[in-house]
Order: C-alpha cells, then structure tokens, then sequence
C-alpha cells in the first residue's frame, strides 16, 4: 500500500498520486492538491483528510510533501515564551496539551528542538494550525505567519 494518496479536489475527488516518499512539487502530476489519504509512513498524522485546508488552517493547496524519519530515542525540546530564546523556558520530553495549564505560559515564541520530531499547534489541545518541527533552533516564529503555539506533541509512529 502507498503511503499517501494525494487528490485534486476536497472528498478524495479528481485525480491522484500515490506518493511513496519526498516529493518536491506536485505540478507534474495534478494540478492542486486538497484533499490526501495517509496510509502508512511517518507523516504528521495517519488518516484520511477530505478538505484539511480548511482542517488546518491553511489558504492554499498542498504542492509538496515530506517524510518525517523514524526518530527511535528520546525526545527533547525547549520552549520560550518570546522570541530570541528570551523569557519564561520550559524543557520538554513529552506532549503539552496545553502550555498556560501546564507552565502558565500564555504562548510560545521561540524553540530549541534538541532530539525528536514534534509538532506545535496554535491553540490548546492540539487545535488549530499547526508546524512539524525537526532538530534546530527556531529563534521567532512571526516568520511562520506570527503563530504563537499553545500545545505540542511528540511524532512517535510510524504505521509501517
């Protein structure tokens, strides 16, 4: 079975591509992406998204698309309430619901992604748009659309 199916239109409608790795542009293949099965791999999340621009957030289609590598180890993450790494720090090994419950942090800034892959939502419970982040530092996010996360999670499976 193909990891990803990706469709021209919402609801697994028009054309298709079965993806089974990296791919850089889809345009040779359809000419828009709205709407993906994700059948196995490691990917953000395993499932079937019938219209996930408006799921998450987003104002245009998928035109690429990326494994994520197995990552078998610990995972660990810094938060920072502002940008730069500057004001409250929080060390991470496991998923946040919700960071004001949790630190009493109103929102995260800025990131040190020391081991793992994670993703990071901007509202609680893991709601709303949302980022992959793999190992590095991401000193400001108003470069990604001024998000401010609110809750993250560690991606573990892999569904092979």
């Amino acid at each position: 079975m193909m990891p990803v199916t990706f469709y021209e239109e919402r609801n697994f409608q028009g054309r298709s591509y079965e993806c089974m790795g990296d791919c850089g542009d889809f345009s040779s293949y359809m000419s828009r992406c709205h709407s993906c099965r994700v059948h196995s791999g490691c990917l953000m999340m395993r499932g079937d998204y019938a219209d996930y621009m408006s799921m998450f957030g987003m104002s245009n289609c998928i035109r690429s698309c990326r494994m994520i590598p197995m990552h078998r180890g610990s995972y660990k993450m810094r938060i920072y309430e502002r940008e730069n790494f500057m004001g409250q720090m929080h060390e991470m090994i496991d998923d946040c619901d919700n960071c004001m419950d949790r630190y009493r942090m109103p929102h995260c800034q800025s990131c040190n992604v020391m081991d793992g892959h994670w993703l990071m939502y901007e509202q609680p419970h893991y709601r709303g748009r949302m980022w992959h982040f793999r190992p590095g530092e991401y000193r400001s996010f108003s470069n990604m659309g001024g998000m401010r996360f609110m809750s993250m999670r560690r991606i573990m499976d892999s569904w092979y």
